[in-house]
């Protein structure tokens, strides 16, 4: 019997050594109280313990062997986290009752809401335990409490210190934040998130109102693509906070892998559309506008990747970063060029990158970053504070165009001013020559009747008078009709009657743009089709590059230095005369010297010689063809 003994005594040895270990293991963990006097607690530390299962294969009965529980170890950092899809995370807790009886319930509760599956094991006696299916893989309709966070109602009845055990797999990583609520303090913190949650919500909406008014206002799709861009954010937090879930697909569990990875992809293709856009950056930045471009390609194929090869690529948000920095240099680039509303757009995304890099910190580096509002709703807090920075700069942009606008007005007015002004001289100036004429009109009135008396005392001369004024009426008939189809073909006008067609410099501008443009118009510069009204009468601006092009741009009144009707003048006279007019008869006929009319017919002569063959037979319209260059 000793031998026997003493044969087993090593084994023995090694057994109770084992016994007393893997006891010393479990009483080091810290059990947790369910004090009434205490509303919540977080496990944290020694309060949790993890074991990685890499084999994915383990059960509840393996895990309590003493060979298993030794291998679970103190949480190293306040909140633990999954990493890997493919393994399965143990985490153990302990729960002890109070000296004083709790009246209240309690609750165990998951403040990620993208964990997949969470198998949970509630002690019911030693080596016993009773099974829970939990997480997002499963139907909203099985959770035993409707709310976005996975929630447990621990059961009071059982007697005693309880261990749980959770048995976690997710599609992507997750905070494994398990929180012990009493049930009245759960209800008041769930109502309070979700107000705020509504708030939020409610922010974004009123931005993309506000954008979709100034949409409708303006006509530039910059507030379109930021319409989309808030509406991207707000189905991303929706999705990222299990409000998705709750309310819209309650039944569609797996759009939970791949909701939030459209909602991220989304909302960085709009918001680089959008830096594009208000940024100007095809004017300001083309290198940064194709760099831009580029990013947009990339990150559609890697979005395409992960719908169709491999939806677990969607964990990869840290690519997040560089649409997030690539917009950010843009601003800092088009602010430094004079661009004052991108200072507005600089502070929003640079309150996006430090929400980012904060929820980087939570999610990617291990450190040990405590809980709090704070942190958990930081990202949120930066989109709002960013979203409001860009209205910002939306609301500086519109004071800009605003006051271009005003400045534009301005301008108009001083030229109507000044219009008037010539006009008022024009008017004063034919006053007195018709005063003139009218003198002369009774001055030759005067001798005509003098005349018919020196005719009516020389009856002998009527007869011969008579048959020469036959003579002179049939020439002069002929002489009228002439000048009357002169007229009419508009071969010979003087300066007041052509100044009646075209009476000011408006009327010529309008002249020119009907010429210039009468076929539609074509951007001199890129080509565009496009255009708007320009900062000068008549102009157009084409409506992709901003080139603005006056209404003398590629005519021959470009940059004249003689006002622009008796530039219209001098080349109709150039032309009904074939150009046998001298320069000092224009000159004298538009009183502008004579070398400057000397150099100006020069030129139109030229083109004349130039354009022969097409002024041939171009008839009363003629001289209007030598206006275009």
């Amino acid at each position: 019997m000793s031998n026997r003994i003493l044969r087993y005594f090593p084994f023995l040895i090694s057994i109770f050594l084992l016994w007393a270990i893997t006891a010393t293991k479990v009483h080091a963990q810290n059990s947790v109280s369910m004090d009434d006097s205490v509303r919540q607690h977080i496990f944290s530390y020694h309060e949790i313990y993890e074991f990685v299962d890499k084999q994915g294969d383990l059960k509840i009965q393996d895990i309590i062997k003493p060979t298993v529980s030794l291998r679970f170890m103190p949480s190293v950092s306040f909140t633990p986290k999954t990493y890997d899809c493919e393994y399965t995370y143990w985490y153990r807790i302990r729960l002890k009752k109070s000296a004083v009886v709790s009246h209240e319930n309690w609750v165990l509760e998951f403040y990620d809401q993208t964990i997949d599956h969470i198998d949970m094991y509630v002690e019911l006696s030693p080596g016993q335990f009773k099974q829970y299916r939990l997480g997002a893989g499963l139907g909203f309709s099985n959770r035993a409490f409707h709310h976005k966070n996975i929630t447990f109602l621990i059961d009071k009845s059982l007697p005693g210190d309880r261990v749980y055990y959770f048995a976690i797999r997710s599609e992507q990583p997750a905070a494994v934040m398990i929180v012990l609520k009493n049930l009245t303090w759960f209800i008041q913190y769930g109502l309070r998130e979700y107000i705020l949650l509504g708030a939020l919500y409610g922010m974004i909406l009123i931005f993309c109102l506000y954008n979709f008014l100034l949409f409708f206002a303006l006509r530039q799709k910059q507030y379109i693509y930021y319409i989309l861009y808030n509406l991207s954010i707000g189905i991303y937090e929706i999705c990222s906070n299990g409000i998705a879930y709750q309310y819209f697909w309650p039944n569609s569990p797996r759009w939970n892998e791949i909701a939030y990875g459209i909602a991220l992809y989304s909302a960085a293709t709009f918001a680089l559309f959008f830096t594009r856009s208000f940024l100007h950056l095809k004017t300001k930045a083309p290198l940064l506008d194709k760099l831009i471009i580029g990013t947009i390609v990339l990150r559609s194929i890697f979005f395409l990747a992960c719908l169709l090869v491999d939806k677990h690529l969607f964990v990869y948000k840290v690519i997040e970063i560089v649409p997030i920095l690539l917009a950010l240099l843009s601003g800092v680039y088009v602010w430094r060029k004079g661009y004052h509303p991108a200072r507005f757009f600089v502070a929003g995304y640079s309150f996006i990158l430090i929400g980012f890099l904060i929820r980087l910190i939570k999610r990617v580096i291990v450190i040990n970053l405590p809980f709090g509002p704070a942190n958990f709703y930081s990202l949120s807090f930066c989109l709002l504070v960013e979203m409001l920075f860009v209205s910002f700069a939306i609301s500086d942009n519109v004071r800009i165009l605003k006051r271009k606008k005003e400045k534009a007005q301005k301008r108009i007015i001083l030229e109507l001013q000044h219009k008037h002004t010539l006009k008022d001289d024009l008017n004063r100036q034919l006053e007195i020559k018709v005063q003139d004429r009218t003198r002369e009109v009774v001055e030759k009135s005067a001798i005509i009747e003098k005349k018919n008396q020196e005719l009516m005392e020389q009856a002998q001369e009527i007869s011969r008078m008579n048959a020469l004024l036959q003579m002179d009426n049939a020439v002069l008939h002929t002489n009228i009709e002439e000048v009357t189809q002169a007229r009419v073909m508009s071969k010979e006008v003087n300066f007041d009657e052509f100044s009646r067609i075209y009476p000011d410099n408006n009327a010529c501008f309008k002249f020119l743009a009907h010429l210039k443009w009468e076929n539609g118009f074509k951007c001199l510069k890129c080509g565009h089709e496009t255009a708007f009204n320009g900062h000068t009468p008549y102009s157009k601006r084409c409506a992709s590059c901003d080139y603005d092009e006056s209404v003398t741009t590629n005519t021959i009144f470009h940059k004249t230095k003689i006002p622009i009707n008796k530039a219209f003048y001098l080349v109709y006279l150039l032309y009904s005369t074939q150009g046998k007019i001298s320069s000092y008869k224009l000159s004298e006929v538009l009183e502008i010297r004579q070398a400057t009319c000397w150099s100006y017919s020069a030129k139109i002569l030229k083109v004349m010689d130039e354009r022969k063959k097409e002024l041939r037979n171009a008839g009363e319209k003629g001289w209007s063809r030598l206006v275009l260059e």
